[in-house]
C-alpha cells in the first residue's frame, strides 16, 4: 500500500475511509510485484492496481467487503483455463492479495504519511496465521523504532520489527517466516514486510542538451534527479526545469561532497577527459547501482588507457557501462536517453536487454534487484 501512500494520505486527511488490498505473493509470468496495491474508499473511489486489469473488479469488490464487515482476507487469483469467463490472470500467473480495511490513526496510516513524506518506513502485517490476526499491522523506523502490535506478544513484535529493519536497510520489500512466539519454532505466521525509501539518485554530468532528455525520463523513472556542471552559462534551471536539483561545480569535487548509495545511478555525459577523469577515478570505487559514461569508442578507448594509468583496477573498470546505453540505434537526444534508460533498468532487473521476441527467457526476473555491493579495491 505504500506505493499509493500520496494518493491514501490525501483520503486520511479529508477522513475518508478505505479498505487496501495488497499484493503479497506472486509467482510466474504478473504484471505487478509485491507491495502493489489497490485502495476503495467508503464512496467507493478506487485508486492502484493489483494486476494491470486482470483481476481489479474481483480484488475491488474485496475491499468493498472488508469495509463492510471489517474483517482482513487473503485471496489467491490464478490462471483458469476451464471458464475463459472466470476471474482470473490471463497472463498464467498466479498473485495472492491481502485486503484488510485501515483503521484512521493506526500504524497503517502513520506509515502512509511517512511514506507520503518521503521518510523511510516499513509496514509490518500478518499474511498468513490465525484468522484473529491476520492483516495485524506494525510500523518499523529507520532507527529500530515500531509502533503498533502484531497481536502475538512483546517478543514477535521486536522480532518483526528487526527484520522489517533488516529489509528496509537493502530497500525490499518482501515475507518473513517466524514462529506465533517471535522465535524461528513453533506454529508459524508469515509477515509480509513493505517498505518504502527515499527515490533513488541519478546524478547526471555535463549540461548538454541529452541531459535534458535524460533528466526527463530519469524522472519519469522515479529518480531524483541531480545535474551538474562545472560551467554556469550551461547549468541553469531554465535549461532543466524538471531536475530536483542543479549544482554548479567541477564533477568529481561534488561527487565527493554529496551523499550516494547502493541505488545511486551516475551518468556522465561530458566526454571532456578533464572532467571525466577524475570523476570516474573516484566513482568506480564507490558502491554504486550504475556507472555510465559517454563517447565514441575511441573515446571510450582512451578513457580507459587514462583511467588505468590514475590507478583504476581491472575489477573497478569492469563496472563501467562505456559507451553508455543500449544499442538502439539511437540518434536524437531523445532515443539516446531512452538507450541510457534501458540499460539502467536492464541492469536493475537483471534482464539482458535482448528482444522478446523469439526468446525463452522470464518476461518477469524474479529476485532482488542488481547493484555493485561494497566497495571494489
Amino acid at each position: 500500500m505504500l506505493d499509493i501512500a500520496a494518493a491514501l494520505h490525501r483520503w486520511s486527511g479529508q477522513g475518508r475511509q478505505y479498505a487496501v488490498a495488497t499484493v503479497v505473493s506472486v509467482s510466474g509470468s504478473v504484471p505487478r510485484q509485491p507491495g502493489a496495491a489497490l485502495a476503495v474508499d467508503s464512496e467507493g473511489t478506487a485508486v492502484g492496481s493489483v494486476s494491470g486489469g486482470c483481476v481489479e473488479g474481483a480484488v475491488y469488490e474485496l475491499c468493498v467487503q472488508a469495509l463492510h464487515d471489517g474483517r482482513a482476507v487473503r485471496q489467491r487469483f490464478g490462471y483458469s483455463d476451464d471458464d475463459a469467463f472466470a476471474t482470473g490472470l490471463s497472463c498464467g500467473g498466479e498473485l495472492e492479495v491481502l485486503v484488510t480495511p485501515v483503521a484512521p490513526g493506526g500504524p497503517e496510516t502513520e506509515a502512509v504519511a511517512r511514506a507520503a513524506r518521503g521518510e523511510a518506513t516499513a509496514l509490518v502485517r500478518i499474511a498468513d496465521g490465525p484468522a484473529g490476526l491476520l492483516g495485524r499491522a506494525l510500523l518499523v523506523t529507520p532507527d529500530g523504532g515500531y509502533r503498533g502490535t502484531l497481536g502475538g506478544g512483546t517478543e514477535l513484535d521486536r522480532t518483526a520489527a528487526a527484520e522489517a529493519g533488516a529489509l528496509l536497510a537493502a530497500g525490499r520489500t518482501g515475507t518473513v517466516a517466524v514462529g506465533r512466539d517471535g522465535s524461528r519454532c513453533g506454529s508459524p505466521l508469515t509477515l509480509f514486510v513493505e517498505t518504502s525509501t527515499p527515490p533513488p539518485r541519478m546524478i547526471v554530468f555535463g549540461a548538454i542538451d541529452f541531459a535534458a532528455a535524460l533528466v526527463r525520463l530519469g524522472k519519469f523513472l522515479g529518480h531524483h534527479v541531480t545535474v551538474c556542471d562545472a560551467r554556469p552559462v550551461f547549468a541553469t534551471a531554465e535549461r532543466f526545469p524538471e531536475a530536483d536539483e542543479i549544482v554548479v561545480d567541477w564533477p568529481h569535487r561534488y561527487l565527493r561532497s554529496t551523499t550516494t548509495d547502493a541505488r545511486t545511478v551516475l551518468c556522465v555525459l561530458t566526454h571532456d577527459a578533464k572532467f571525466d577523469i577524475p570523476l570516474l577515478v573516484h566513482a568506480l570505487r564507490l558502491p554504486l547501482a550504475y556507472i555510465g559514461a559517454m563517447g565514441s569508442r575511441r573515446t571510450h578507448l582512451d578513457r580507459e588507457r587514462r583511467l588505468r594509468a590514475a590507478g583504476v583496477t581491472e575489477r573497478q573498470l569492469a563496472a563501467l557501462h562505456s559507451p553508455i546505453g543500449l544499442d538502439l540505434g539511437a540518434r536524437t537526444p531523445e532515443e539516446t536517453a531512452l538507450s541510457i534508460a534501458a540499460e539502467i533498468v536492464a541492469r536493475r532487473r537483471g534482464g539482458s536487454g535482448l528482444p522478446l521476441t523469439g526468446a525463452e527467457s522470464p518476461i518477469h526476473h524474479d529476485g532482488p534487484p542488481l547493484g555493485r555491493i561494497g566497495s571494489v579495491a
